[in-house]
């Protein structure tokens, strides 16, 4: 049989940096680890990459509720540690750093002094289920996940947009079983989602009047131990998936076929990504399970980079 495209480019990736020793907890107990790992310790679960003006990239550790950042050498510091659950993070145009906590909410970090303080606690006094992923417009619209414990046994998770300036909240979907990672197209006509426990990633396409109709499935996946998780765009339209459990994050063109396939050397949680780089060329990976960095350099004849890197106000056209 002929296929109407090649097979993926298999890209093998490296480590950029990891949480050095002085940075990581072994042994001692968290109430994450202790929920979700059955009561086992973990020293560190890493996630929500993200890069700043600088070229530093941040990063969370959800069980100690800690933010970091890596210089571009790779030298890790920790900025902030709080009563919280970070998952998600990402940097408004302006700086404001946002953090989705699944325990808190919405919150926000002063990156100069590492304070962390409430943005958006709950939905008209509601509280939210468990906040995972977030991602900017470019009018600095924030889309993020509310996925709490949802999955096929209780697709109920949820996305909203929420307007920081004047606080408008809507509820775009509200039937999604595990939404989590999230991003939008270059147009802004549609929003990826990746639905973990559905091992899906959906499209969901927004209207002039800004409502989601029409949802659909965009990318079907098979075994592993999670789903699909953390997802970026490329310049070209593509998604970029973090196929978590399996150890591999695939990058598929606008039409949604695998044009490239990133295999990881540390273990299976390839939990989020980021692209980064002078070119914008290198994914940058979170590999949840080791606490490490990963990354992956395209060469100029896969004609992979990343889309606009900062979201927000006056990020498009820069």
């Amino acid at each position: 049989m002929t296929y109407p495209f090649p097979d993926p480019v298999v890209i093998d990736a490296e480590v950029f940096t990891e949480l050095p020793p002085e940075l990581r907890r072994p042994g001692v107990p968290s109430y994450w680890a202790e929920r979700n790992r059955r009561g086992a310790t973990v020293d560190s679960f890493i996630e929500g990459p993200s890069f700043d003006r600088q070229g530093n990239l941040w990063f969370v550790d959800i069980p100690f509720g800690r933010i970091f950042r890596a210089d571009p050498a790779g030298n890790v510091t920790q900025i902030a540690e709080y009563d919280g659950q970070p998952n998600g993070l990402k940097i408004h145009a302006d700086g404001r750093v946002f953090i989705a906590d699944f325990q808190n909410g919405i919150m926000q970090l002063d990156p100069e002094t590492g304070a962390v303080t409430p943005a958006l606690r709950d939905c008209d006094t509601e509280g939210f289920k468990g906040c995972n992923d977030l991602h900017f417009g470019a009018d600095g619209s924030l889309y993020f996940t509310d996925q709490g414990q949802t999955g096929l046994q209780d697709p109920t998770g949820r996305v909203f947009r929420w307007q920081p300036e004047t606080g408008a909240l809507t509820c775009l979907i509200d039937k999604v079983p595990s939404p989590n990672g999230l991003v939008l197209d270059v147009n802004e006509h549609v929003l990826f989602l990746a639905v973990t426990r559905a091992n899906a990633v959906w499209r969901l396409p927004i209207s002039p009047s800004g409502r989601v109709n029409k949802a659909g499935l965009f990318l079907q996946f098979s075994g592993g131990r999670a789903g699909p998780d953390g997802l970026a765009l490329t310049a070209a339209n593509g998604v970029v998936v973090c196929q978590t459990g399996m150890g591999l994050v695939w990058v598929h063109d606008a039409l949604g076929r695998p044009i490239a396939v990133v295999r990881s050397p540390s273990g299976l949680g390839t939990t989020n990504c980021a692209f980064g780089g002078a070119d914008g060329r290198t994914l940058y990976i979170t590999e949840s399970d080791s606490g490490t960095i990963l990354k992956a350099e395209f060469d100029l004849a896969l004609d992979i980079k990343g889309a606009s890197m900062f979201s927000g106000v006056g990020a498009h056209g820069e």
